[in-house]
C-alpha cells in the first residue's frame, strides 16, 4: 500500500515515514501544500495522511481541491487542532477521519486500516480476484486455472495496480509512480520488461486474461472477451 504523508514538521515527518515503512507501507513525503497538490494530482496513493496546518496551501484547502476533482483517496487529517468545531470543519471538507496530535502510532495504524477498508479502491481481503485469476497479495502469488506461481515484489505491485483498476488504461507514468515512486530514477524500458514478465506469468498459470498495450499511453488488464477485437 502506498501512503502520501503531508507534514511540515520534519522531525515528525521522518519519524512517521520510518515507522510506516517498518510496517511495509511505501511512503511518499512532502512538506507543503504546493508540493502535496502535485503528488495528489497523480492519484497513485491508497491513503493520505494530511497535516491541517501546512505552508502554501493548508490542509482543508487541499481537501476541497482534491474532492472537487473527484479524487476519492481516503484522507486522515492529522492535526493539533482538536476542538469539536475543528473536527467538524475538517470532516466537512472531505476528510475520512480526524486524528489529534499527539497520538499513539498504533492508533494511526488502526485508522489507516479502517479508512482503507471502506475505500472502493482497496480490498479488505488479501485475495484479489479478476477473471480466472486470484492474486494473493501477502504471499506474492498468482493463481490461475492450471497452476500458481510466485511473484517478485514489483510484479506483485504491478498486478495489484491492474487488479484494482480492471478495464482501465493505466498510463506509463501512473505505473512508474505507483510502483517505483515519484522520484525514482528508472528508464521506461524497465516497465516494458516487467509487462513482459507479467504476460509470462499469465501464460504460466493458464489464464485467459490479457494485458493490452495502448501504444503511447499505457496498459490495461482485460478479460478474454474484451480483448477479442484487439491485439496486445
Amino acid at each position: 500500500m502506498r501512503i502520501l504523508l503531508i507534514e511540515d514538521d520534519r522531525k515528525l515527518n521522518h519519524s512517521l515515514k520510518y515507522q510506516l515503512e517498518k510496517e511495509n507501507f511505501t511512503v511518499d513525503v512532502c512538506f507543503d501544500g504546493e508540493e502535496a497538490l502535485f503528488y495528489i494530482n497523480q492519484n497513485i496513493h491508497d491513503c493520505i495522511l494530511l497535516d491541517r496546518m501546512i505552508p502554501a496551501i493548508d490542509g482543508t484547502q487541499l481537501l476541497t481541491l482534491m474532492r472537487g476533482k473527484n479524487n476519492s483517496t481516503p484522507v486522515i487529517l492529522i492535526t493539533a487542532l482538536g476542538t469539536l468545531q475543528d473536527k467538524i470543519t475538517g470532516l466537512d471538507s472531505g476528510a475520512d477521519d480526524y486524528l489529534v496530535k499527539p497520538f499513539d502510532f498504533e492508533e494511526l495504524l488502526a485508522r489507516i486500516r479502517c479508512v482503507t477498508r471502506r475505500s472502493p479502491l482497496i480490498h479488505e481481503n488479501d485475495a484479489l480476484p479478476f477473471g480466472d485469476l486470484t492474486l494473493h497479495v501477502t504471499d506474492s502469488r498468482l493463481s490461475g486455472p492450471v497452476s500458481s506461481c510466485s511473484l517478485s515484489k514489483k510484479e506483485n505491485e504491478l498486478f495489484q495496480s491492474f487488479f484494482r483498476n480492471p478495464g482501465q488504461i493505466l498510463t506509463r507514468e501512473q505505473l512508474l509512480a505507483k510502483v517505483w515512486g515519484m522520484d525514482a530514477d528508472i528508464e521506461n524500458g524497465n516497465l516494458d520488461n516487467y509487462i513482459h514478465f507479467l504476460r509470462r506469468r499469465l501464460q504460466a498459470v493458464g489464464s485467459g486474461v490479457t494485458l493490452r498495450t495502448h501504444r503511447g499511453i499505457g496498459y490495461c488488464i482485460c478479460l478474454p472477451d474484451a480483448h477479442a477485437s484487439s491485439r496486445t
